[in-house]
């Protein structure tokens, strides 16, 4: 018996789909709590196009970070050349990038998000340092246009890509900004001692001060609260998500600004999962009085 669908087969292409979600979904299972748990807070269909935003992006991740073989390069030029592949017809043989593709030309994304993106992965493989210059435009390719996707995400509205509001996109882009800084602080000791990177202009884990760590602190938080004036624009259960992972990096950056330098350039500072959860609880409950009065889902 030959299960395999014919060409043009609707049911298989759905089968397909389904299968390449699901292998992007198994990518922030395994390797975020805090996205992760953001995640479980949307609804369904919401909750599935995040997740295959996330994969793509960990990946491409992953074979600057984690594999780091010489042909690294060549290897994100191809996962690049897939991922537009897909963006353009709809179909991919890499099960992540098929299932980015789907949800991106669904939600509206395209290549104003993924070439900076991918220019901002490879960045990872030439540089060891940043300027001021150079750390601005990857935190925009790393991080702000990620934002940008996620935002996509939230407002889509079931009919077609919907137009985002400049101020909110804006506020995407902060939030992104002010998530991966504090990756940045959480991960120093690993991206100085074990990648041999350091993107803070000026910035290594021999130079970091007291006194630098608060100033990249409060510049974290000024992105943060900026971020949060854009909340009220996006759909409840998103806006609960967000919320969430919102508060777990606070959270995160409240622990990092009482570490003294001499210890985060050696240690990996976390939120345990226990307060994660009790973060997520906090505004499930805060948020369950708009499902009473006529809140949109």
């Amino acid at each position: 018996m030959n299960d395999r669908p014919e060409a043009g087969d609707d049911a298989g292409l759905a089968l397909y789909d389904r299968t390449a979600h699901d292998a992007a979904a198994q990518v922030i299972a395994r390797y975020s709590t805090s996205f992760g748990l953001g995640t479980r807070l949307l609804p369904r269909a919401m909750r599935g196009r995040i997740e295959d935003v996330y994969a793509m992006v960990r990946v491409a991740d992953e074979i600057v970070d984690t594999y780091r073989g010489p042909d690294a390069g060549t290897l994100l030029d191809a996962f690049e050349d897939e991922v537009h592949a897909a963006l353009d017809r709809g179909f991919s043989t890499n099960l992540i990038a098929h299932a980015f593709g789907r949800t991106a030309r669904t939600v509206g994304v395209g290549r104003s998000q993924t070439v900076p993106f991918f220019a901002s992965m490879r960045m990872d493989l030439t540089r060891a340092e940043h300027t001021d210059e150079s750390f601005r435009e990857y935190v925009y390719g790393s991080a702000e246009v990620v934002g940008e996707m996620c935002l996509a995400v939230f407002l889509y509205d079931g009919t077609g890509p919907v137009n985002m509001p400049d101020a909110v996109a804006a506020a995407a882009r902060r939030l992104g900004a002010a998530y991966q800084k504090v990756n940045f602080l959480r991960d120093l000791a690993e991206d100085d001692g074990t990648l041999g990177r350091s993107y803070f202009p000026g910035v290594t884990a021999a130079t970091l001060s007291d006194a630098t760590l608060a100033e990249l602190v409060a510049d974290c938080r000024a992105d943060i609260e900026a971020a949060k004036a854009a909340l009220p624009a996006l759909p409840r259960r998103a806006r609960i998500g967000v919320a969430t992972t919102i508060d777990i990096y606070t959270r995160l950056l409240d622990r990092i600004a009482v570490t003294p330098a001499s210890d985060l350039v050696r240690t990996r500072v976390r939120v345990p999962d226990p307060i994660k959860l009790g973060l997520a609880a906090r505004n499930m409950v805060v948020a369950t009085p708009q499902t009473t009065s006529g809140g949109a889902p």
